[in-house]
Formats: structure tokens, sequence, C-alpha cells
């Protein structure tokens, strides 16, 4: 983050708090900082949180973005002139900086700390080293998806389902062919002997004659008329 950002950005905030002050007439302008972190030599890593604090009280904070924190510390008039002490994270910076009225001679300020304290040694041939707590990390990466669990068991078989509606008539299928003519059954038993009579071939023969008769007769009829 350049200078130049910094101080425009320093120059937004203020104004969004010095316009309710005017309006109100009683709200004193804060201390800003633009602060420069660096734990063991490097950037304090993003995410880190600074804390400002004056007479043993936490008077503001801010979270460090590329390592820049900006820290709006707001006060009274009875805070001028005071020192803030600093701590990225949980570590104690080694320089501090003196609280003004409605902004900062010099908006940009680099603290630094160390992640070892050496404690006082009690005996005099022993030396204990206090460690403070570590910074948070950063969010390391997803792990690998797990392999699949084993099939559960099946379940019980669901009820029979209701019957269902009977479904239209097919049509008519074809015609099959014809069978085979089956064999000739057993001849009829003879019929009963007819009445014994000759008259069958003498009959036949008057039958005949009587026809000639008319025939004959009806011819000479007809030549009589045409004689007369």
């Amino acid at each position: 983050m350049t200078k130049v950002r910094l101080l425009a950005l320093m120059a937004v905030a203020a104004l969004l708090l010095i316009f309710p002050a005017v309006a109100f007439g009683q709200q004193i302008p804060p201390h800003l900082s633009a602060i420069t972190a660096n734990v063991d030599g490097a950037p304090a890593s993003n995410g880190t949180v600074v804390t400002a604090w004056i007479d043993g009280n936490e008077v503001g904070s801010g979270e460090v973005t590329d390592g820049v924190a900006i820290l709006i510390i707001s006060g009274d008039a009875s805070f001028t002139g005071k020192t803030i002490s600093f701590k990225i994270g949980d570590f104690d910076a080694a320089e501090t900086d003196t609280w003004e009225q409605g902004g900062h001679v010099n908006p940009e300020l680099t603290i630094s700390a160390t992640s070892a304290m050496e404690a006082t040694a009690v005996p005099p041939t022993a030396m204990m080293v206090a460690t403070a707590a570590p910074v948070k990390g950063d969010k390391g990466d997803k792990g690998d998806t797990g392999a699949a669990g084993a099939t559960g068991p099946a379940g019980a078989a669901g009820a029979a389902g209701a019957t269902g509606n009977a479904g239209p008539a097919g049509s008519a299928g074809a015609d099959g062919a014809t069978g085979a003519t089956g064999p000739a059954g057993p001849a009829g038993a003879a019929g009963a002997a007819g009445e014994g009579g000759g008259g069958g071939a003498i009959g036949l023969i008057a039958l005949i004659l009587a026809i000639v008769a008319i025939v004959v007769a009806g011819g000479a009829f007809a030549v009589g008329r045409r004689a007369a």
C-alpha cells in the first residue's frame, strides 16, 4: 500500500468522523494512524490484530492487510499528549506514539515485536525464556475427500400395490385353417322290403298310351274343324 493511498484512506475516514462532530458540536476528532506491523523482522500476516493502549486500557484496534493496519483512536481533550503503546497480536511492540486530537502529524508509523521474550532470571545460573502465544496463521488448504463408506444393508420389501384396472378386450383373431376330412361313417342298416306288386312297368306303359291317345284325339278334332 503506497503512501498516497494510505493518506487518501485516512483523509476519507477523518472526513466521515469530522462531519458528525460539526453537526453535533461535541465529539472530538480521533487520532488516526496507519501502522506498519512487523514480527521478527517480517510483515505481520493478514488478519493479525494490532491494538492501541493508553493507561493500560485498549483504545483502538485494526486488522493487518498487506502489512498495514489502520487504527482510529477516539478520545477527549484529556488524551492529548498521552503515550500510546501497541500490541501486534499478543506481542508488545517496542515503539510508542503520542495521541493527537484530529489526526496525526505523521500518520504512518512502523512498529515491531518479537515472538520470544526473555524473562528475568531468578537463579543466577539459570535463564528462562517465555514464549508468547503464536500468531494465528492463514487457513490451510482443504483436505482430500475421504473414501466412500461400505454399502448399507438392503431395505425391507415394500407392500404390494393395488390391483390395476382390467385392460380393454383384444381384437378377434384370424380364422383357423380347415380341419382334415374325417373318416367315412359305417353304412346304415338296410331298409325294410316294400310291398310286392307287379304293376310298376305296366302302369308306365298305360300312362304313355293315354298320352298318345290324347294327342291323336286332339289332332282329329283340329282337322275336323278345318274341313267344316
